[in-house]
């Protein structure tokens, strides 16, 4: 691939072009906002002049409801060889455009599964999509030319191909991305009356349940207006278990023993059913979840202050797996939870603890 073009300068498309650009493909960037298309552009992106005749690949970044309206655009402008859009859902986009009578040979539906809280070209980054999944959804009309465009367009952002069945792409999102943006967004809703005192109360449970809600409501209401059959799916599913556990803790304010046994195994179904889905969470690199040890370390609010244990850790020989960060409320500290192999926790808080980090238990 020496040439691209990419439509909407948003976070995925600015993003996939800075990947592009930083690869050596000359990338042509297009946007009805002129402004945020300049701005991709002097984020290194490419440029926001026109190419002068096809490209090899067209790359459509645009909100759901827009995706078939830019790809018949461009393909009967003969924009490029190839085309592709990196919507979040899509089996609509393709059924909108097979009703447009469009030769679809040269497109392929495709899907990053990466993204940000945040949107727009200054939220880009060039490494965005690595080591991230990104769907690719054929059919048995795709061009062969246009697959492997796709794929090298997967591979120089260094993500990770996945084949699936549209249709069945969007019930996957449907469940792992899509319903859990609208149950943090109510759990956060909770919070929008509650009485400061509770809000206080935060800790790092409430913070991972309600990461995702500080996403664009706006962006979001476009992708659910695209998969909206099964994402209501999903949350029949989830309303059903909410009932069931509503009906369980009430039992448990029951005088009655049987009741408030019978409401304490209803509890513990959910909690158990809930440890087995999460079981089936990939873990680092894709691989089978591992178990890991915490060793918590308090640590103040000073400049340099993690970089400092990094390389403490580092001293002692220990490979940090994950990271967790626990602000302490109302104090300039807080507990870093680093993740290691149990076999080298004990190794870890030892020679932290020589190295005068103060270990919480």
């Amino acid at each position: 691939m020496r040439t691209a073009v990419v439509i909407g300068t948003g976070l995925i498309g600015t993003s996939a072009a800075l990947t592009l650009a930083g690869r050596g493909v000359a990338v042509h960037l297009v946007d009805q906002d002129p402004e945020r298309a300049r701005t991709a552009a002097a984020l290194g992106a490419g440029t926001d002049e026109p190419p002068e005749g096809p490209v090899d690949l067209a790359i459509v970044a645009v909100p759901p409801a827009h995706v078939a309206t830019a790809l018949a655009d461009a393909m009967r402008a003969g924009t490029a060889r190839g085309y592709l859009d990196v919507a979040s859902v899509k089996g609509g986009p393709r059924r909108e455009l097979e009703a447009l009578g469009l030769d679809l040979s040269a497109y392929i539906g495709t899907h990053p599964m990466a993204g940000k809280e945040r949107s727009g070209p200054l939220a880009a980054t060039a490494d965005l999509f690595e080591g991230r999944p990104w769907v690719l959804t054929p059919t048995r009309d795709t061009d062969t030319e246009v697959l492997n465009l796709a794929l090298e367009l997967v591979a120089l952002c260094r993500a990770v191909p996945v084949v699936m069945d549209a249709d069945a792409h969007d019930r996957a999102v449907a469940l792992v991305s899509h319903t859990p943006q609208l149950i943090s967004s109510m759990v956060a809703a909770r919070l929008q009356e509650a009485d400061d005192t509770a809000v206080r109360l935060c800790g790092q449970g409430i913070r991972d349940v309600t990461r995702i809600a500080a996403s664009d409501p706006r962006m979001w209401v476009e992708i659910l207006s695209a998969n909206p059959g099964p994402v209501a799916d999903v949350l029949a599913g989830v309303a059903a278990d909410l009932d069931e556990t509503v009906q369980a803790l009430r039992s448990l304010q029951s005088s009655d023993d049987s009741k408030r046994r019978d409401g304490a195994e209803g509890i513990e179904d959910v909690l158990r059913r809930g440890n087995a889905g999460r079981v089936r969470v990939p873990g680092k690199h894709g691989a089978a979840p591992a178990s890991y040890e915490i060793v918590a370390v308090l640590i103040s609010d000073r400049p340099g202050e993690l970089a400092r244990i990094f390389a403490d850790a580092g001293r002692a020989g220990v490979n940090i797996e994950d990271v967790r960060i626990e602000h302490a409320t109302g104090q300039q500290a807080g507990l870093v939870q680093l993740m290691v192999e149990p076999t080298a926790a004990t190794v870890l808080t030892a020679s932290l603890r020589e190295r005068g980090w103060s270990i919480r238990q």
